[in-house]
Order: C-alpha cells, then structure tokens, then sequence
C-alpha cells in the first residue's frame, strides 16, 4: 500500500511520463536502491526495453538533478525517504512509568527504539 504525503506529491509535480513511470515503480521498491539496467528493464515493460534498452538514464539523471532520486556510489537509485514525523514518545504502561519516575533518575534518551517499519526495506 502506497502512503499518500509529502513523496506521493513529489513525484506527480513537473514531470514527464518517463520520469512519472519510474517513480511508480520505484514506489514499489521503498529505501531500496535499484540499478539503472533494472529500471530500464521493468519500469516501462520488455517491449520498451527491446526497443530501446536505455531509456531511463536521461530521466534517471534529471530526477536525480530535481531531488526526487538519491544515487549511491555504484549507480543504484531510489526514491529520498520522507524525514521521520517526529511522534510522541509514550511509555509501555503507567506502572513502569510510575516506578522509573519515583527512582528519581534520568531516562531521557538511554534507550531507544527503532522503528520495524524502517527495517522492512533492508535486504540482508
């Protein structure tokens, strides 16, 4: 499922159908970087890529140029994540809290969580 936001708006503004079509594919692969061959492969279809298979270097080098695409040192692109929405951090139970506060020690910051969200594009 795709998150309507700030990315979803990115891609859909000034752009033409080459751009356009690599965003949505891009969309479907999220903080993972792809190669530019794989991009010219499957973002617009085998009979595209038959015809001309590097179509996407052009556009993949003007989103890159608009902020809408990150590359990394080998040449692989994908998508600029959106900034963490900065959420209100809460406690597990009342109780816990209760008790930590009473210690009379500072927690602030010690331990910290990471998102399994942040995780999901990772591939190991």
């Amino acid at each position: 499922m795709l998150r309507r936001g700030r990315l979803h708006l990115r891609c859909e503004t000034g752009m033409d159908a080459d751009e356009q079509e690599i965003c949505n594919f891009l969309k479907s692969w999220p903080r993972q970087f792809i190669s530019s061959r794989e991009i010219c492969r499957r973002a617009a279809g085998k009979q595209r890529y038959r015809e001309e298979p590097y179509w996407a270097n052009q556009p993949l080098m003007r989103l890159v140029e608009k902020g809408i695409l990150e590359s990394d040192a080998s040449g692989h692109f994908r998508l600029i994540p959106d900034e963490k929405k900065k959420q209100p951090k809460r406690w597990i139970s009342p109780e816990i809290q209760k008790l930590l506060e009473e210690s009379g020690k500072d927690f602030e910051g010690v331990i910290e969580i990471e998102d399994p969200e942040e995780d999901k594009g990772r591939v190991e």
